[in-house]
């Protein structure tokens, strides 16, 4: 079973997917071109990140996934993050590495590095090749993207927060969305601007005792003001209450759409 996920190696989306993964893990540099393809079949699995629990929801993810029909959630891996600054030596005045990432070590390089350019690269692996190649930047990393290169760990467990983890959802074609699983989600188009009805969405839920573990919104594209909301709910379609809910939703949201993604179960992995 072939599974992409963001690249290149060493990234934590390759952990998350060889944690996973029955088969061969091949490389892409967005979340967007992951999720096109498992969608028109080129890729069996896509591992993509959806949460961190600094930094909060992964936009990219979540507009993909809006954008994109014909995947299904069939699993969420939830792996601990693990930060260190790798560099050459200590002269570096920049350090590369993944937005979120840069984030995540805010406190860290307010404290230590102050002074240095912080630069956004597509991914935390390829900030090591970057300071593998200039001695003059460090990279923001898993520590173990040191061992066989020039760089040596100049800081480790440098995250902003101990408890830093990233949710990972493991895609796959429409054709596999399946009730099973502990855990749902759906994405909702209202198509509509009124008083309520944020809470008209959510009532479907709470009238049914069913817990939503995430609500985001994200511009629709289509207008100033007009919004998707991403719902994760803690239960699985093969319940009735929670079908009925989803129904409900799918009602009041008639003049746009529901993409239902499918029950899954959650995984931690090291």
């Amino acid at each position: 079973m072939d599974t992409v996920t963001l690249g290149p190696a060493g990234t934590y989306s390759h952990r998350a997917a060889s944690a996973v993964s029955a088969g061969d893990v091949s490389f892409m540099e967005s979340v967007r071109d992951i999720v096109d393809a498992v969608a028109v079949g080129d890729a069996d699995r896509g591992v993509v990140p959806i949460e961190n629990s600094i930094q909060g929801s992964v936009t990219e993810t979540l507009d993909a996934l809006a954008d994109t029909d014909g995947l299904a959630v069939v699993r969420e891996v939830v792996t601990p993050i693990r930060h260190a600054l790798l560099a050459q030596d200590d002269g570096f005045d920049a350090v590369a590495s993944h937005a979120q990432a840069l984030a995540q070590c805010r406190e860290y390089l307010d404290a230590t590095h102050p002074a240095v350019d912080r630069r956004a690269v597509a991914s935390t692996a390829r900030g090591v090749e970057v300071a593998r190649n200039d001695e003059t930047t460090a990279a923001i990393a898993h520590p173990d993207s040191a061992d066989g290169t020039e760089l040596d760990v100049h800081g480790s467990g440098i995250q902003d927060r101990a408890s830093n983890e990233t949710r990972f959802f493991v895609v796959g074609p429409a054709s596999e969305r399946t009730p099973a699983g502990g855990k749902s989600s759906i994405i909702v188009y209202p198509n509509a601007n009124h008083p309520g009805l944020l809470l008209e969405l959510l009532e479907p839920f709470a009238d049914r005792n069913i817990n939503l573990s995430r609500v985001e919104s994200r511009p629709s594209g289509e207008r100033l003001g007009d919004y998707v909301f991403h719902v994760d709910i803690a239960s699985g379609c093969y319940e009735e209450r929670t079908r009925n809910a989803v129904a409900d939703v799918a009602e009041i949201a008639a003049a746009g759409w529901v993409r239902r993604l499918g029950s899954y179960d959650t995984e931690h992995v090291a």
